[in-house]
């Protein structure tokens, strides 16, 4: 047993938020086995080991781009050598709540785009499908293979004070970050490799696998090998490396818009022997682009035609164009109502209380208490669009109380949630930094959640903002087979 003396030597003092590793100075039980091989050794190999990991992700080329920044915008994503465990029943409730989830927004998808039953039944407001940013008209009618609209989400989790999860978003156009799970994991398995074993550390590394599969799941029918591709924008898009390292680890191309045609109602690829059939698109590209002749006419990024080949059935897209409606931060707060409407079940993993501001009601309270809570743009990610109130001057208070009056409909706002917080090597000590959890889940002919997802940590002092865009850093995540160790 660890004392609590011992880990006194690190000089860790706990905020009072939820601590994934300590509890009252002490390790907690699923994680004393890394407690004492953090306390066996000596500082300075402590050190070390951060030292290499962080230069094996500079090897890896484990990068990704800050728009706007003007001393560079490609960064090293910042690691903590420290990992972040969760127990094997944590991880059965999470599991569970995760596919309960995605299960019920394929269906509304299904449904926003099909019979649209939920708003006939004024379970969801219409308004408030139809005036979503990413609701797509050219879209409605469409019945995408298998069914299936969201083939991959990232669903972002938070801890409360008391260790409760929460579901933060959804985000199902292009969710970004599984390379940083893949990636993470080959560091530490490269610092850490007894403790895999005796800790019964659930596996990762199958994630290429797995989405290769769901990808050739959904290709249009008698194509006995269905040829896939990853679509991306080029390298100056912010998760340039992710596209590149999933399309490697799949082995299928990297391509941009440039390299595909359409022709005949097939897509095809253009290659140094000629042009090749493509079944399966895996698009990193949001729908406003996949297609100027479909959406944006001034798109240089997408496909002439593509929108009519997948609509006839030539070739599949993951995800499906129109999913993004899926993620805006309003539809979001009614998850819970569409899982209790298609699924008859209440929710097993709860949303963060949520104040709709184009509701008068909740508009009023968060204008009188917006310095209290956290208000986010419903189209938003990375950290950008968003108040803190909590920290924030009365000029970006006030500046936040106008964008709202002026788009009521573009803001949502929350309870501060203290998020949990995991120890991370700060110089010569521990000390802990607030952290969330995105799981990936991917959906084929079944929905499986991969056991584990980027915890991101808000490597700032006492700061809950944990995006890379925004200062933060990554930890791997450990999903144990059982409870003890």
């Amino acid at each position: 047993m660890i004392s609590p003396n011992s880990l006194n030597e690190f000089h860790y003092d706990e905020i009072g938020a939820y601590d994934e590793l300590i509890e009252g100075g002490e390790f907690r039980p699923h994680a004393r086995a890394i407690g004492e091989m953090l306390l066996a050794q000596p500082w300075e190999v402590l050190v070390r080991h951060q030292q290499s990991a962080e230069r094996m992700m500079r090897d890896l080329g484990a990068t990704f781009t800050v728009y706007g920044n003007a001393e560079g915008t490609e960064k090293i994503l910042p690691f903590d050598i420290v990992p972040r465990l969760v127990t094997a029943s944590d991880w059965d409730r999470i599991e569970r709540g995760l596919i309960q989830r995605v299960e019920a927004l394929n269906l509304f998808l299904q449904d926003v785009y099909g019979a649209q039953r939920m708003i006939k039944e004024g379970r969801i407001p219409a308004e408030v499908v139809r005036s979503a940013a990413h609701f797509r008209q050219e879209c409605v009618g469409l019945e995408p293979p298998l069914g299936v609209w969201c083939h991959i989400t990232g669903t972002d989790l938070v801890r409360d004070e008391k260790g409760d999860f929460y579901v933060l978003e959804d985000n199902l156009r292009c969710p970004s970050g599984v390379s940083y799970v893949l990636e993470n994991r080959r560091v530490m398995k490269r610092i850490f490799p007894e403790l895999f074993q005796r800790l019964g550390v659930r596996p990762v590394e199958d994630y290429p696998d797995r989405l290769l599969d769901v990808l050739q799941a959904i290709a249009p029918e008698h194509r006995a090998k269905p040829s896939v591709v990853v679509l991306t924008p080029g390298p100056y898009n912010s998760a340039y490396f992710e596209h590149s390292l999933l399309a490697r680890a799949m082995g299928v191309p990297l391509v941009q818009g440039e390299d595909l045609m359409v022709h005949q109602g097939r897509v095809l690829l253009r290659t140094t022997s000629g042009l090749e059939p493509v079944d399966v698109i895996y698009r990193r590209i949001d729908d406003d682009f996949l297609d100027p002749l479909a959406f944006r006419p001034d798109s240089v990024l997408g496909v002439p035609g593509l929108m009519e080949a997948y609509c006839s059935g030539g070739v599949a897209i993951a995800n499906a164009p129109g999913t993004g409606v899926a993620d805006d931060k309003v539809v979001y707060a009614y998850v819970p109502e569409m899982i209790r409407f298609f699924l008859d079940q209440e929710p097993i993993l709860p949303n963060v209380p949520t104040y709709l501001c184009w509701v008068e009601s909740d508009r009023n309270y968060v204008l009188e208490h917006i310095d209290r809570l956290v208000v986010k743009a419903a189209n938003e990610s990375g950290g950008y669009g968003m108040l803190i109130g909590p920290v924030a001057t009365r000029a970006e208070l006030n500046d936040f109380r106008n964008r709202i009056r002026a788009a009521p409909r573009n803001y949502i706002a929350q309870p501060v949630i203290s998020l949990s917080t995991a120890p991370v090597l700060v110089k010569d000590r521990f000390e802990p930094r607030h952290v969330d959890l995105r799981p990936f889940i991917l959906y084929g002919h079944s929905i499986r959640v991969l056991p584990g997802g980027l915890t991101r940590v808000a490597l700032k002092k006492g700061s809950l903002v944990v995006n890379s865009s925004q200062g933060g850093g990554s930890k791997d995540t450990w999903v144990l087979s059982e409870d003890t160790c």
